[in-house]
């Protein structure tokens, strides 16, 4: 699949995130702060060639900005980031840069949107897809379900909440009708911290694959053993499916996490080795 270019990460630093920072309100992309994905990657093992294929859906709820009278106008933001693309963005940067739209005119929702992708795109390194809808349009915001099994409610007892990958394993041969299966399940257990800060992010991850039956039990003490573990939503997500690729060997994959809000932002990464998009969902905690 895509290959990843190897460019050195920009300065630490400068990353606004865990620090104090000044909220500008006029138009400033060089708020935009890039993380490059391959220093990640490389301890999952993964160079030049990435074995999937997937998107960061990002939801924005909080985009304003004045209409060349001076009348506030709003706007709910969806942006698509290519897995290929070699950079994330950090999420703090990408607000404090969505809030210096507040007190700048544009003559169009159309103009802004069109500004937020080429700037997006270029701090990405990659094509992001960008769609600005009024806030009263409820066509793509209703709350929606995991059309999936939930692994949640098992009877089990759980003592291990640092990562361990070794925990999955496929289902004993006894336990197995068939050799093959084609499942989805889901569980809303998912906590990871972030990087940098260490705050908790909450998700609900979903699973799709066709292969060997995964012990439900294995993988529901798997995902609960990222309680403490610090990765960016992007970086947990990969983790995730290059673990179930390793452990499980399915022979389609694929892992779809939808999280929690935070300062008027979702992140939802899914990544594939068999799909070519992924529906933009809202769950109910989101």
């Amino acid at each position: 699949m895509a290959k990843i270019p190897v460019k050195p990460a920009k300065n630490s630093s400068l990353n606004p995130l865990g620090q104090a920072v000044s909220y500008g309100d006029r138009y400033d992309p060089s708020l935009l702060f890039p993380i490059a994905r391959i220093e990640k990657r490389y301890e999952l093992g993964l160079t030049d060639d990435i074995p999937f294929k997937g998107q960061d859906i990002w939801n924005a709820y909080e985009i304003s900005w004045l209409n060349n009278r001076g009348l506030p106008q709003v706007a709910i933001a969806e942006f698509r980031f290519p897995a290929d693309s070699p950079n994330i963005i950090e999420s703090k940067s990408l607000k404090l840069y969505l809030n210096t739209f507040n007190q700048s005119a544009f003559e169009s929702m159309l103009a802004v949107q069109v500004t937020i992708q080429e700037d997006l795109s270029g701090s990405a390194e990659g094509d992001v897809e960008v769609t600005l809808r009024a806030v009263d349009d409820n066509s793509c915001h209703q709350i929606s379900l995991l059309e999936a099994d939930c692994i949640d409610n098992q009877s089990l007892s759980i003592d291990q909440y640092d990562y361990q990958a070794n925990l999955l394993v496929v289902s004993s041969i006894k336990d197995r009708t068939d050799k093959q299966v084609n499942e989805k399940l889901c569980s809303h257990l998912l906590k990871s911290n972030c990087l940098i800060t260490n705050q908790p992010d909450w998700a609900s991850v979903y699973i799709h694959y066709q292969g060997e039956k995964i012990d439900h039990t294995s993988l529901l003490k798997y995902l609960v053993s990222f309680r403490t573990h610090n990765e960016f939503h992007e970086q947990c997500v990969e983790r995730i499916y290059c673990d179930l690729m390793q452990y499980c060997q399915p022979d389609k994959l694929t892992v779809y996490a939808r999280y929690t809000r935070r300062g008027g932002l979702d992140i939802n990464p899914w990544r594939s080795n068999c799909l070519d998009t992924m529906e933009n969902i809202r769950l109910s905690r989101q």
